[in-house]
């Protein structure tokens, strides 16, 4: 005659038959909250936002609150003085696309950003090749040629204001070797002021950006150098397929960075045209429009000068979106 066997209940579990051998299975407690060490047992929750509470408030008053304002004030008829007015809804837009000297200041930036980029995204990165190895004096160059970097951009200015005007430096020293007969005016001519902008502009960003490529460079593998010249590749060759797909995302960057300061572009131009943007402002960029139209205080207009801003902003995102795109399919 078979006998059965009572279950045994295991604590905390289910039944087990006695007698198979198996022992029973623990109860599954939980485990204590993780334990606080040293002061962060006795500070409260809200404590740690503090610490993001002063960032957050500067970053409100001093950028999203003025980016605001603008953009109400751009369907506004505010003055300059009084700082309100009623609303026009679009009627500032409209004046604004209809303004010839505002087109003027647009294609003056926009030109000015289409010669200034490339030049400010390559030239930094051939210096940084030049001073990258370490040879007898490099330092010391790398020392002295950051100093336009770190510069006041003001200083610069008015600097190579002396330099290129009628009576300058330039002007003197070509008169006196006779290569010309009169002054050549660098600082009156429409693109001749400008470009004389884009080369004080370069020649205070490239020490700044090179010390971002010397960087970037430091992480590209040298043995991929190697692995190229075993191959047969020359400088050229070495430069398209080693150096710029290591530091593609620092160019990516710098393009970015240099794009968004060429479209609101004002000190180098201000400054070299003594603030009148050239002869009938012809050479005034989008900022200097917007200066000129917003803060007149007998006929400006700070809603005029606000849609101005607005889109100056928007132009900034459409030249940064496209050239994503550009770079996602130069990837692909």
């Amino acid at each position: 005659m078979s006998t059965t066997t009572a279950p045994v209940r295991g604590p905390g579990q289910g039944t087990v038959p006695s007698g198979t051998g198996t022992p029973p299975r623990r109860r599954r407690t939980r485990r204590p909250p993780e334990v606080r060490n040293g002061a962060a047992r006795y500070r409260a929750w809200w404590v740690p936002w503090l610490w993001v509470a002063a960032p957050v408030v500067v970053v409100a008053m001093f950028y999203l609150f003025p980016f605001l304002n603008t953009f109400f004030l751009s369907f506004t008829d505010a003055s300059p003085l009084s700082g309100q007015g009623e609303n026009v809804g679009l009627q500032n837009y409209r004046d604004l696309l209809s303004d010839p000297v505002f087109w003027n200041a647009v294609l003056n930036s926009v030109v000015y950003a289409l010669i200034v980029v490339p030049l400010m995204v390559l030239l930094p990165l051939l210096v940084a090749l030049l001073v990258r190895d370490k040879v007898p004096g490099i330092g010391l160059f790398r020392s002295l040629y950051y100093v336009p970097a770190i510069a006041s951009l003001v200083v610069i200015s008015l600097a190579w204001s002396a330099i290129l005007r009628d009576q300058g430096m330039v002007n003197v020293a070509l008169m006196d070797i006779g290569l010309i007969d009169q002054p050549i005016s660098f600082l009156t001519g429409r693109w001749t002021l400008l470009l004389c902008a884009m080369a004080v502009t370069l020649w205070a960003g490239i020490p700044y950006y090179m010390i971002m490529y010397l960087a970037a460079l430091a992480n590209v593998d040298r043995s991929l150098y190697d692995a190229a010249a075993v191959d047969g590749a020359g400088p050229v060759r070495k430069f398209l397929t080693v150096t710029v797909p290591g530091v593609r995302t620092m160019m990516t960057l710098v393009a970015i960075l240099v794009t968004i300061g060429s479209l609101k572009i004002f000190t180098e131009v201000h400054l070299l045209s003594n603030g009148t943007g050239g002869i009938g402002g012809e050479s005034q960029t989008l900022t200097m429009y917007i200066r000129a139209v917003g803060l007149d205080p007998t006929y400006g207009s700070l809603g005029l000068g606000s849609a101005g801003a607005v889109a100056l902003f928007l132009m900034t995102i459409g030249l940064l979106i496209a050239s994503q795109r550009l770079n996602a399919d130069s990837e692909n």
